[in-house]
């Protein structure tokens, strides 16, 4: 029999309520307590919504990626150019990861590697879906003549998106974010090195 949540709007105040709270402490971490906590609601409730905890963390989940995907993409208004917008997403980002207690795609997929398939699952979904957009992005620059013709494309954005993440891993990791700002430099830098300057 399918699983019919009794509240389409208690639904989303549970996916609202908790999300930073998964981001933060991620499945494992996050107990039914810590759930009725910060919605102010019994397990009955949460359970007549939710079939179960993944359920949950799995809505989250793409609650957060949604948040993330639409705090940069209003990053990017106004940018006229590919490598504008580039550097706009590294600015977006910054100030997301300073407000949201990490990226949600590396928060999940590293808790989630080897302990929990369908998290983990979501989380590659993710990150492949944002090196695909990046990767379409630096190809319209390449056929634009933006960017120096020979660039590849999926290579310049998995290593852009993997400077940002390890940047985030190496700033969260070490409590320090001075090097989270100095990797997202480099990544600016790797960006104005295939830039064709006129």
């Amino acid at each position: 029999m399918k699983f019919v949540p009794r509240s389409e709007s208690t639904r989303q105040f549970i996916i609202e309520a908790t999300a930073k709270l998964f981001n933060k402490k991620g499945f494992a971490g996050t107990s039914l307590s810590d759930l009725e906590k910060a919605t102010s609601l019994t397990k009955g409730s949460i359970y007549g919504n939710f079939e179960n905890k993944e359920q949950v963390a799995l809505a989250v989940f793409d609650y957060n990626i949604a948040n993330l995907h639409e705090k940069l993409l209003g990053g990017l208004e106004g940018c006229t150019g590919v490598k504008e917008k580039l550097m706009a997403y590294l600015s977006s980002y910054a100030g997301y990861e300073a407000e949201a207690g990490g990226c949600p795609m590396q928060n999940t997929g590293v808790e989630a590697d080897d302990t929990h398939e369908p998290l983990r699952q979501r989380a590659a979904e993710s990150m492949l879906a944002w090196i695909r957009d990046i990767t379409d992005l630096i190809a319209e620059g390449i056929e634009s003549g933006e960017f120096k013709p020979g660039t590849n494309a999926h290579k310049t954005a998995l290593t852009f998106f993997a400077l940002i993440e390890g940047g985030i891993l190496l700033g969260r990791t070490t409590k320090d974010s001075a090097h989270f700002k100095t990797v997202l430099d480099s990544a600016a830098e790797y960006i104005e090195g295939i830039y064709r300057h006129s």
